[in-house]
């Protein structure tokens, strides 16, 4: 009963607060890959913003996996105010995949595996009306993985000998695009 009149009152406020927006990614719906997400207000500048992608493909050419699911959290802080203009985020965040690295792609190998990343988000919201806005924005950072290393071109076991979990450290921007946002 605790636990349900708890969620009552965070219903409650955040809907009396007015200022919560449900998104979805048109950029990344275009090449199959769905985005969405939810921002609410906690400060007279900040939001948080939580949004979940997937790519479902089990592969990309035919014989590369490029299956993915990424979870972000993120607080921004919006310099003139919230929902109008610029903004800069900080986000921290798991993803679990099954893809082909960027350098492989002329190789028969993929990954298999889990990771966090750390980073910054840069964006602008464009206000359409009272319910609805743009927010175009781009980010990138320090991705941490640990995977299992596979061929795709049938022959057997794994490609790299890592004890346990092989791992990989590398800077790279991995989110963007045009969520078209929608006020509750």
């Amino acid at each position: 009963m605790k636990k349900l009149f708890f969620f009552f009152i965070l219903l409650f406020t955040i809907q009396s607060q007015s200022q919560t927006f449900i998104k979805f990614n048109g950029a990344t719906a275009v090449v199959g890959i769905p985005n969405i997400g939810i921002e609410t207000s906690i400060g007279e500048k900040t939001t948080f913003s939580f949004d979940v992608m997937a790519s479902f493909w089990k592969s990309f050419n035919g014989h590369s996996p490029m299956e993915f699911y990424t979870f972000t959290p993120e607080v921004r802080y919006h310099f003139k105010e919230k929902y109008n203009g610029f903004y800069v985020g900080g986000h921290a965040g798991p993803d679990f995949y099954k893809i082909q690295k960027w350098n492989y792609w002329d190789l028969p190998k993929y990954e298999h595996g889990f990771g966090y990343r750390l980073g910054v988000t840069v964006g602008y919201n464009i206000k359409l009306n009272d319910k609805f806005l743009l927010d175009v924005f781009a980010g990138g950072g320090w991705h941490q993985g640990f995977y299992h290393g596979y061929y795709n071109d049938g022959t057997p076991g794994r490609y790299e000998t890592a004890k346990n979990w092989n791992k990989s450290g590398e800077w790279l921007p991995y989110r963007g695009g045009v969520m078209l946002s929608y006020k509750l």
